[in-house]
């Protein structure tokens, strides 16, 4: 079993009911088991700015698979729940990104583990805290690389 970090979000129809969805069916993947969940936060959007405010999480799943089979399975999560790529970064009725794994690096053109903006992103890094507080990301504590983000304070929980 390999343990994969997973980063959930979405900004279009009920949030929350497509992000606990998605978490829904990765409990029923044969393979999978969803380890822990994050609390859901309210977040503004990054990269493309004018669209509405997502919700977004992340989550802990132990899988039997190699990262790339649990991308596919990911992806097509997201088709069963009705996302539809217009554009990138774009408004979605949800995302699900596979961003960390201590047990598995990628760099091919679909999968890049750790994610390329992980780092970059208070919305990743906030939930992903949550489930995994002493994960050292590149010689850094997830509070570290928060800290230095300008938009960590921007990131709300939701009630």
């Amino acid at each position: 079993m390999a343990r994969f970090y997973i980063s959930v979000g979405a900004n279009l129809g009920d949030r929350a009911q497509s992000l606990r969805k998605a978490i829904d069916c990765l409990r029923r993947t044969e393979g999978v088991a969803v380890a822990a969940v994050s609390p859901w936060y309210e977040t503004p959007p990054w990269g493309k700015t004018d669209q509405p405010a997502f919700l977004n999480g992340a989550a802990a799943v132990d899988a039997d698979m190699s990262g790339q089979e649990l991308l596919d399975i990911c992806l097509s999560i997201e088709k069963e729940l009705g996302r539809v790529r217009h554009e990138k970064w774009g408004a979605r009725v949800i995302d699900i990104d596979l961003v960390y794994s201590p047990d598995e690096r990628s760099c091919t053109e679909t999968l890049k583990l750790p994610h390329p903006y992980m780092l970059e992103r208070a919305f990743v890094l906030v939930p992903l805290r949550d489930i995994a507080p002493d994960l050292i990301l590149e010689g850094k504590t997830i509070d570290q690389w928060i800290d230095d983000l300008p938009d960590a304070g921007q990131v709300k929980p939701y009630v």
